[in-house]
């Protein structure tokens, strides 16, 4: 199996079950209503947990997609500053590890994610062209 074959297999799987846990989370936070209490307990307004989830719907949607790598890029920013404030905010008000655990698990996905993708952006190099005496080619 070739190098570049390897990435791409990897980007799949971990981006599959990066997506997964994101879009799980979305309908949780938008469908449970014990989601919605620790949005409380964590001192958000209800709004923002409606907002929060479809973000996190189109960002799913745009790491799937076939979509400019600079909308990638954004989706990727944007969980990256989702998931840092989660942890930031479950440890501000003082929770454990059994809260910010599914945090950490999900960056290390995001992580891993990123980077392969990241591999996969960068195209070999095409051989230069020979150059003729007198300077045509």
């Amino acid at each position: 199996m070739t190098r570049s074959k390897r990435i791409t297999i990897g980007f799949w799987v971990v981006t599959a079950l990066f997506c997964l846990q994101i879009g799980f989370t979305a309908y949780a936070q938008l469908s449970l209503p014990q989601v919605a209490a620790a949005f409380t307990h964590l001192g958000f307004p209800d709004y923002f947990r409606e907002e929060l989830s479809w973000a996190k719907f189109l960002g799913v949607v745009l790491l799937l997609a076939p979509v400019p790598a600079r909308l990638k890029e954004w989706a990727y920013a944007g969980f990256a500053i989702n998931l840092a404030s989660a942890f930031i905010a479950h440890r501000a008000v003082g929770d454990g590890p059994e809260a910010w655990g599914w945090v950490v698990g999900t960056s290390v996905l995001w992580g891993l994610s990123y980077f392969f993708w990241r591999r996969l952006q960068v195209a070999p190099v095409p051989a230069a062209a020979p150059v003729l005496a007198g300077g045509h080619s």
